[in-house]
């Protein structure tokens, strides 16, 4: 099991398009489960390959997240996504 709090740091957070981008991304690694979670006082959690799920984080810039990644390419899939997650979601 891989786990990082990773800082999202976009403008706009953690809207739609990223989201999707994430989800899609998170949803490529069939073989791993990929959750995330706010690392405030709420601990809200969310399954990282619904989009439904995503979205209700609510993450806005500087929100601090915890993405947890277990299954046979767990170390691939995190370092995916935390690529992602620096760059921006691409939009920056």
């Amino acid at each position: 099991m891989q786990q990082r709090t990773v800082t999202i740091t976009n403008r706009l957070g953690l809207h739609a398009r990223a989201a999707a981008k994430l989800v899609k991304l998170a949803a490529s690694y069939r073989k791993s489960r990929v959750t995330l979670a706010r690392s405030d006082a709420s601990h809200q959690t969310a399954d990282a390959k619904s989009i439904f799920s995503v979205l209700l984080l609510a993450a806005t810039q500087n929100t601090l997240i915890e993405i947890t990644v277990e299954g046979p390419d767990e170390d691939l899939a995190m370092e995916a996504l935390c690529r992602l997650i620096a760059d921006k979601f691409g939009e920056e």
